[in-house]
Parts: C-alpha cells; sequence; structure tokens
C-alpha cells in the first residue's frame, strides 16, 4: 500500500476559522464599549486601593524612614560635640599636665642645683679649713725647722772649722758667721 505524504503526516495544527472568527478580540470594534468600561472600573479599584491602603502606608514609612535618619544625625552631632569637647578637655588636661612637668622639673633642677651649691660651699669651706689648719701647720714646722737651722748650723760650722784647720772657733766669732749666712 503506497501512501502519500499528506496522509501520513498527523499534526496538531487547529484550523484558523475553528476559533476566532478572524480578528484580535481587543481590536475588534463591537467590545470597545464593554473594555472602556471595565477599564475604567478597574482603574478606578486600583487608585482607591492605592489612595487609601499602599500610599499612606509608604508615606508612614518614608515619614518613619526621615525621623529616624534626622534622629540618627541629631544623634551623631551631639556625640561628635561631645568627642570634640572630650578631645579639648583632654587637650587642655595634657598642656597642664606638660605644664607641671615642666614647672616641677624646673623647681628639681632648682632645688639640685642649690642642694649641690650648697654641699660644693660646705665642700670648700671645709677645705679651706684643712689648707688653713695644713699651712698653719707647714708655717709652725717652717718655724721649728728655722729656729733649729741656726743651731745645727752653728754645730755644722763648728764641726767643720775644727776638722779643717783643727782648733774649734769661738762662740762669738762663731754666731756672727752664722747670721751674716742666714740673712
Amino acid at each position: 500500500m503506497a501512501t502519500t505524504s499528506a496522509e501520513t503526516h498527523t499534526g496538531t495544527e487547529v484550523p484558523a476559522d475553528a476559533h476566532s472568527p478572524g480578528t484580535f478580540p481587543p481590536f475588534d470594534g463591537g467590545t470597545f464599549a464593554s473594555q472602556i468600561l471595565w477599564l475604567a472600573i478597574t482603574f478606578g479599584l486600583l487608585y482607591w486601593i492605592m489612595s487609601k491602603v499602599a500610599l499612606p502606608r509608604i508615606s508612614g514609612i518614608l515619614e518613619d524612614r526621615r525621623d529616624r535618619i534626622a534622629g540618627d544625625l541629631a544623634e551623631a552631632n551631639r556625640l561628635k560635640q561631645e568627642s570634640d569637647a572630650a578631645i579639648a578637655a583632654y587637650e587642655q588636661a595634657l598642656a597642664e599636665a606638660r605644664g607641671n612637668a615642666h614647672k616641677i622639673a624646673h623647681d628639681t633642677r632648682a632645688k639640685l642645683k642649690a642642694d649641690v651649691e650648697a654641699r660644693r660651699t660646705a665642700a670648700e669651706a671645709g677645705l679651706a679649713d684643712k689648707l688653713a689648719d695644713a699651712e698653719k701647720h707647714i708655717a709652725e714646722l717652717k718655724t721649728t725647722a728655722l729656729a733649729n737651722v741656726g743651731e745645727i748650723a752653728t754645730d755644722t760650722t763648728t764641726a767643720l772649722v775644727e776638722t779643717l784647720i783643727g782648733k774649734a772657733p769661738t762662740k762669738a766669732e762663731l754666731t756672727k758667721a752664722v747670721d751674716s749666712a742666714m740673712k
């Protein structure tokens, strides 16, 4: 049996005149009035729902956000002013502390300088006393030594003259010779 392609071809196509009269319904002039009526009813209903339900909620949300943002900005400004005041107080306290530290350091330096000066003066006075005592002792030793020099010179001269000449000089000659040599 020979079949043709038109006979064996099965499709799901629906003929065009079976469902529609041939025009697109929104463009059908006979349905314009009902379409405009339903458009007005739908628009009015949506307008009423938007104006009575959705827009008040949205405006409330926007007002809440605006109030929250304004409150947050006010709080941020208040905190900024507090932090600026705290920074200024900190810097002032720091400046006062530095001033006090400089004053304490200056006072301590002056006190230590006065203490060192007093110790130095006391040490110099002690050294001056020791030096005066030492000079006095040296002067006493020198006086004692010089007093004995005449006697030692007399004894030495007597011994030398006696050894050289063989005869001891007289006391008057010896005293005259020693006194003239010591002057």
